[in-house]
């Protein structure tokens, strides 16, 4: 079985007197996952995405969408994605229905399939009340649900949503949110890339993080759950064997020559001075107890050094 979505070594070069858009990255997006796409404005997410999109071409490397490559079998791998981009652009004079019915013309839909599916997708999307109106009258958010009915209108295998959370109000958040969740229960592969982290933090399988083009991460689940978990770091002038001994009685340890670091906590937050009143109850020289929890945001920096 294919991977959903394979991107592989792919660079884009605008210009050869600036820095690729896109460096080498690749990246896999299983069937029935959503893996996070993280990085500062300009670190290559929608060049990537427009290129896996098949909006842009690359200058190098490829992308095979259910095995078939974006580049040289652009007609059957397109039409396996759906592409929400981060600014929707549509003809402003034209109406939901009839619009939807001219993209449904590339899926080769019959009359009453594509009136049944545009049904369901307005209703779908909250836009149901609102299918006679000309797009020019629909709010941002009215836009961007537009937007998700037309990129599902081919019901494809792989989704890729580019700062669809941005400008939204609360109530579309949560609506996106759970448009995406549920396409990940239908089996689908889900790229989402977004300035939110704790949006991206809470629907992803996986996180990548991208930066000046290059991919210089990707966490999985496991290392997801353990941000934000209490941890401790502690730094000892006489380090030895029987103070990590004291302190591995409360969670797990990594030590390096001079410090600890103290995870997966047995105790309560408010028993965390009993560690150092043992440490020094024992003779130990304590110049650091710091008690934390590293946040996405956090994490993320730290690993672009920034």
């Amino acid at each position: 079985m294919y991977l959903m979505i394979t991107i592989d070594n792919l660079t884009k070069i605008y210009s050869p007197k600036e820095r690729a858009a896109v460096d080498g990255l690749s990246l896999e997006i299983r069937d029935g996952e959503i893996v996070g796409f993280v990085g500062l404005n300009g670190a290559g997410k929608s060049t990537t995405i427009r290129i896996a999109a098949g909006v842009t071409l690359p200058t190098s490397g490829d992308v095979r969408v259910d095995g078939k490559s974006i580049t040289r079998e652009k007609t059957d791998a397109s039409r396996q994605i759906g592409w929400v981009p981060e600014l929707p652009n549509f003809e402003m004079n034209a109406k939901a229905v009839p619009l939807l019915r001219y993209f449904a013309g590339y899926y080769g839909l019959t009359k009453d399939q594509e009136k049944e599916h545009i049904d369901e997708l307005l209703k779908q999307v909250g836009l149901w009340e609102h299918r006679n109106k000309k797009l020019r009258a629909y709010s941002q958010g009215m836009k961007k649900r537009f937007s998700l009915a037309e990129s599902l209108i081919g019901d494809p295998n792989n989704l890729m949503f580019d700062e669809t959370l941005n400008g939204l109000d609360p109530e579309g958040v949560q609506f996106v949110r759970n448009l995406i969740l549920d396409q990940k229960k239908k089996g689908k592969a889900v790229l989402l890339s977004s300035h939110i982290l704790s949006e991206i933090e809470a629907l992803s399988d996986r996180i990548a993080i991208i930066h000046h083009g290059k991919l210089i991460k990707v966490l999985d689940r496991s290392e997801l759950n353990e941000l934000g978990r209490e941890r401790i770091a502690i730094e000892i002038d006489n380090l030895d064997d029987k103070s990590l001994s004291i302190v591995s009685k409360y969670g797990d340890v990594k030590n390096t020559s001079d410090s600890i670091s103290v995870t997966s906590l047995k105790v309560d937050k408010k028993d965390y001075p009993n560690i150092l009143q043992e440490l020094v109850q024992a003779g130990y020289k304590v110049r650091k107890f710091e008690p934390s929890g590293e946040s996405l945001e956090e994490y993320f920096f730290n690993a672009i050094g920034e």
